[in-house]
């Protein structure tokens, strides 16, 4: 057997070898090694490197077939069956950070990365073995509606539901995940539709759970009822299995990539549902990526095969409770009031709770007369519209009965504004000195009076004799002024004599 090597190509993988020498001369490899005894000798003398020398007398030893490899270790081989006993344990849950403290305390002494790599192979053979068997979803015009909530933060929280066969998708935002909120926001969802289908599937919801027997979900009373009203069957998903309604999960996540965060944070509720709603209008407009095709355009030929919505929609949550309105154009609810039009004093009115507000409503018209925030109990809500002004400060007025307080009381306001002075400051003789006033009023007259009343309500002098030492002292007392204004004093008259009186005169009488 002659095995030759190409000087042109020392190695190949495959086929025979060839060295060349200058001068054309082909040498066999072999009777080179058996010469010299070394791979180094004979690579040489044949123009090639020792490894190739190396593999073609391994290969002429094994009778022309490639020697087996020798397989290399691993640092991780003494732990790879306790990995692989873990995993399968746990089918596949348990996680490298978790198994390394143990392999650490079976001898393991590599890296977290290399040992990463083992566990990551461990779980790859398990699912390898133990596949679920899952296959997709195969739609069926008019079947199903699948829905479900999502946290959209800042309070909020959004609900999505898609029907499946044409993928047109709902989104709304609310305040809380409240059975109420859910089942009113499916019968909006039915109605923007223009139809019901016929299974709508949902998560296990604790707002419409009732229970699980046996895995099987135990709906509530309340959504047994809506189902029946509306005409669909009620379709739960398997315990902690979200691939089942991955489709509406994906539609979860997606309202938060797209509409939530680009646009957040919303002034209120009101301004996230308009959002929502615009923005379904647009991701329904465009083809989709799975199916190819406009989910709006879809739903025209999926609305024949909807069930048809029913005339009225059902009275979800708690129903209203009536009130008659009092003698304060108030209702009382939990223990608290709220105010209503004047107009329906005496009337009985309905009351209802929707989305922490208050909302009562004519019975006889049908319109929501008043909407109030709720308040504890206790409290009053009173808006100034229902009353036709705003609440004007209690004013405790001066209502005279005696014949004294009669005439004294004629004066005007400032004599009102003395008696309310008076009686504040404790005068217990204020009858007394009405009738010592009425006499001054008799010897001064009602202007000196008056100015004198005026004086002493500035001064805060609330006594008849604060009243005559004001008259006694006449006009020649300051009056009072605001800050900024002239003070005017009426002074008294004097007599005044001409400069030719002060002239200096001779003692012939001429002037100097």
């Amino acid at each position: 057997m002659i095995v030759t090597v190409s000087s042109q190509s020392p190695t190949t993988a495959q086929g025979a070898f060839h060295v060349m020498k200058s001068a054309g001369e082909v040498m066999d490899v072999i009777a080179a090694y058996r010469e010299v005894g070394t791979y180094r000798g004979a690579a040489a003398m044949c123009g090639t490197t020792h490894k190739t020398v190396r593999r073609i007398i391994e290969r002429a030893e094994a009778g022309g077939k490639a020697p087996d490899r020798k397989g290399r270790g691993h640092n991780y081989d003494a732990v790879a069956g306790l990995v692989a006993g873990k995993v399968k344990t746990t089918q596949g849950k348990i996680s490298a950070k978790r198994l390394l403290p143990i392999a650490r305390a079976a001898g393991y002494e590599g890296s977290a990365r290399n040992f990463r790599r083992l566990v990551a192979s461990a779980k790859k053979a398990w699912r390898r073995d133990h596949h679920r068997g899952r296959r997709p979803a195969v739609w069926t015009p008019g079947e199903t509606l699948v829905i479900d909530w999502g946290d959209a933060g800042g309070g909020l929280h959004v609900f999505c539901a898609v029907l499946a066969w044409s993928r047109i998708r709902f989104v709304r935002f609310a305040a809380d995940e409240r059975a109420a909120t859910t089942l009113a926001l499916l019968a909006e969802c039915f109605e923007e539709l223009g139809g019901v289908a016929k299974v709508v599937l949902a998560d296990r919801m604790g707002c419409l759970k009732g229970g699980v027997v046996a895995n099987k979900v135990v709906p509530t009373a309340d959504y047994v009822r809506f189902a029946a009203h509306y005409g669909f069957r009620p379709d739960w998903c398997e315990a902690a299995d979200p691939e089942s309604k991955g489709i509406v999960e994906n539609l979860v996540g997606y309202a938060k990539r797209d509409l939530v965060v680009p646009q957040a944070p919303f002034d209120d509720l009101s301004a996230a549902n308009v959002a929502a709603r615009v923005w379904c209008t647009e991701v329904n407009a465009v083809a989709h990526s799975e199916i190819c095709a406009v989910p709006s355009e879809r739903l025209e030929r999926e609305r024949e095969l909807l069930g048809a919505l029913p005339s009225l929609r059902p009275v979800i949550g708690t129903s209203a409770v009536t009130r008659k309105v009092d003698r304060l154009s108030c209702v009382r609810f939990g223990s608290a009031r709220y105010s209503v039009p004047t107009t329906l004093i005496g009337a009985v009115v309905a009351v209802a709770e929707a989305g922490g507000r208050l909302l009562v409503t004519d019975m006889a018209s049908g319109q929501v007369v008043a909407e109030h925030g709720l308040v504890a109990p206790g409290e009053a809500s009173v808006a100034d519209e229902h009353y036709g002004r705003a609440r004007s400060a209690p004013r405790r007025a001066v209502r005279p009965k005696t014949e004294a307080e009669k005439a004294f009381c004629a004066l005007g306001d400032i004599a009102e504004r003395f008696i309310t002075g008076s009686a504040a400051s404790g005068n217990t003789r204020l009858a007394g000195d009405l009738a010592e006033l009425a006499a001054l009023r008799a010897a001064h007259g009602d202007a000196q009076l008056l100015a004198a009343l005026e004086r002493a309500v500035a001064f805060r002098r609330w006594r008849a004799s604060d009243v005559r030492s004001i008259l006694a002292a006449g006009a020649g007392t300051p009056q009072v002024v605001g800050a900024g204004q002239a003070l005017v004093l009426h002074l008294p008259e004097v007599p005044t004599r001409p400069l030719s009186a002060y002239a200096i005169t001779t003692a012939g009488g001429e002037v100097s």
